[in-house]
């Protein structure tokens, strides 16, 4: 199996390194963006396997990412996973918007790599690439 790229999109960067070293310890490639733009550079150029999103970002917000993200023909069917300490009402607009879930800072690690997992189940034998 190979190892599945996770892009973690924050500007808190205690999350992006906590996030980052559970992810790899449990066999994930991940990279990172800090900020709006990079967000969506990032996925154009690294086409991960999944994106976990913040919605609080520098230069834009993480709404305006999920759109362009899910506009994008080259980037729109990578799912997104909202992760984020904002409002909790929000999760209906991004929801709508085309993320896959949203997890409300802070939250369980365990329930989120499993989230993750299902995802990654879901999808085996699927030619997304």
């Amino acid at each position: 199996m190979d190892r599945k790229k996770v892009l973690v999109v924050d500007d808190d960067r205690d999350f992006v390194h906590i996030t980052s070293v559970y992810l790899k310890a449990y066999g994930y490639d991940v990279v990172v963006a800090s900020d709006a733009i990079e967000a969506v550079t990032v996925a154009k150029t690294e086409y991960p396997d999944i994106i976990l999103l913040d919605i609080g970002l520098p230069k834009g917000d993480g709404l305006t990412v999920l759109n362009r993200l899910t506009s994008s023909d080259r980037t729109t069917l990578i799912p997104v996973i909202v992760v984020t300490g904002k409002d909790p009402s929000l999760k209906k607009s991004c929801l709508a918007a085309g993320a896959m879930e949203f997890f409300v800072k802070p939250f369980n690690p365990d329930v989120l790599l499993a989230y993750i997992d299902g995802v990654f189940h879901q999808a085996v034998g699927s030619d997304k690439k």
